[in-house]
């Protein structure tokens, strides 16, 4: 998921932290037509920040059949630089905007990009795969204070109408962009050595670092409370317990001692976190949201979306390097069409769904994935790019057009206005966090160590194919969950069906 992934963080968040935020005197009204240097200082500073989000994620997913054979890594391990990492981003982004408002932005913005360029630095040099792997977790926990507060910065800096809204386009296409130049990036950096991949971001961290002590204003905080730091550690501890159980089983047994205690420590996790949220006074999420038909419904879509997606990146990166010889250039090049269309379509995405209702492009968003998937089963051990990989390719690209920027209205409509960013959080630790569970049953689902044992190409695709079967059946419930939008309803106009 981008993963987790990923690709799309970036074309809506343009509603995260809003429920946080409390508006500090912008620096630009809305009547202005141009912006002095310092605002445009402080957009370029964020943008960057964005960008290098999807950047190192998609970065890091070409590179890792290099890094799993230089370090001995199996297939389920080397899926945890990918878990590591959104499960720290997703179980932390609500925590993020949190704290932002209650330590100041700047502040926490300039500590947690300092904590993601030493981390990156830290995984380029490491050899230890458990070091490397928390090196990964550690950037996503930086990203879940950077993200959050990135955004809120943009809302309170920038006054609401034509100037944030100008803003905000040029911000997430940074992100969309950031996930395309990342595959062409990744390739490059992963033919000189996969160590590149991770040294990177560091002088572009480092850079922007610079950039916002300059540019980024000084604030104070902006509200009073504490922090739910123990709902935080029982949300993500149960995540990172659930996916490691789920990696794990196949090879301890799925009825055997440890795998049931793990099943049974991560329920008692998740009802710790509950009964805290029920407790607390300043709680991550307040449960009774959860009642929302709607946020439900997009929840369930953004799983099946990102958690298909990022699954199927990790099995094709895997399969076309290392069984199939493909360079990790050619394997950028091949799923860049995928990102492009992502990118050049955000500027449209709302016009479309105020046209077609946010259940319908949902729906197609998911078709279009689940038929991508399927067609790549047909894919041979002497595929030809034109006719059995770029289809999917570009399939996909039409899913995340169609379905992501719908699947974030829909979250957050019909929320009132003090919940609009728990909404939009809530759907974005789906997004991670979904990705990282189903990447975790894909790698259970598949073949214990694919492209062992001297396996020929045919026998490596025969075992990867019941993740490619699985990951379908996980977009086609994004869509089942999304067509009970008009179980037991009256016929609605399409506004109406944008409204709810």
């Amino acid at each position: 998921m981008r993963v987790h992934v990923m690709l799309v963080f970036m074309t809506t968040t343009a509603t995260i932290t809003d429920a946080y935020d409390t508006p500090a005197p912008p620096a630009a009204d809305a009547s202005n037509t141009s912006w002095p240097l310092r605002l445009w200082g402080t957009l370029v500073v964020l943008c960057i920040v964005l960008f290098l989000d999807g950047l190192d994620v998609s970065m890091v997913g070409v590179a890792l059949p290099s890094v799993g054979s230089e370090l001995g890594m199996s297939t389920s391990t080397a899926q945890w630089l990918i878990s590591g990492y959104v499960l720290g981003y997703g179980g932390l982004l609500l925590l993020g905007g949190r704290t932002a408002d209650l330590l100041g932005r700047r502040k926490v913005f300039l500590i947690a990009l300092a904590v993601f360029a030493a981390a990156s630095l830290l995984g380029g040099v490491v050899d230890s795969v458990p070091l490397l792997i928390a090196t990964r977790f550690i950037k996503g926990l930086a990203a879940a204070f950077t993200a959050p507060t990135g955004l809120s910065i943009i809302t309170t800096t920038f006054a609401e109408g034509k100037m944030r809204n100008k803003a905000l386009a040029i911000y997430t296409v940074f992100g969309a962009s950031g996930f395309s130049s990342g595959l062409v990036f990744g390739g490059l950096m992963t033919g000189i050595g996969w160590r590149w991949t991770f040294l990177l971001p560091v002088p572009v961290a480092i850079l922007a670092l610079v950039g916002a002590f300059i540019f980024i204003p000084r604030d104070k905080a902006t509200e009073q409370g504490g922090f739910d730091i123990l709902g935080a550690l029982a949300s993500t501890s149960a995540m990172l317990l659930l996916v490691y159980t789920v990696v794990s089983a196949p090879e301890a047994g799925w009825a055997s001692a440890r795998t049931l205690g793990s099943f049974a420590l991560v329920a008692a996790l998740l009802t710790a976190f509950v009964s805290i949220e029920r407790r607390v006074r300043h709680p991550l999420i307040r449960l009774g949201i959860l009642r929302k038909a709607n946020l439900l419904r997009a929840n369930a879509a953004i799983i099946a979306m990102a958690g298909s997606f990022v699954s199927f990146q990790f099995i094709v990166t895997i399969y076309v390097q290392n069984t199939l010889g493909w360079t990790p250039m050619h394997l950028g090049l091949a799923l860049l069409p995928t990102g492009l269309l992502v990118a050049f379509s955000a500027p449209w995405a709302d016009k479309v769904i105020d046209r077609l209702g946010t259940p319908r492009l949902i729906i197609a968003g998911l078709v279009s994935m689940t038929l991508g998937y399927l067609l790549f089963l047909r894919i041979d051990s002497t595929p030809t790019y034109a006719t059995d990989i770029l289809p999917t390719v570009l399939l996909l690209g039409l899913g995340f057009a169609l379905g992501f920027s719908a699947i974030n209205v829909q979250a957050t409509s019909g929320i009132q206005d003090h919940e609009q960013g728990l909404a939009a959080g809530l759907v974005q630790t789906s997004m991670q966090v979904g990705a990282a569970l189903v990447l975790a049953v894909t790698t259970a689902v598949i073949a214990s160590d694919p492209g062992g044992h001297a396996e020929s190409a045919a026998q490596v695709l025969d075992d990867y194919k019941p993740g490619l079967v699985f990951i379908s059946f996980v977009a086609l419930a994004g869509v089942a969950a999304t067509l009970t939008h008009w179980v037991g309803r009256r016929p609605a106009t399409v506004r109406d069906e944008v409204l709810v």
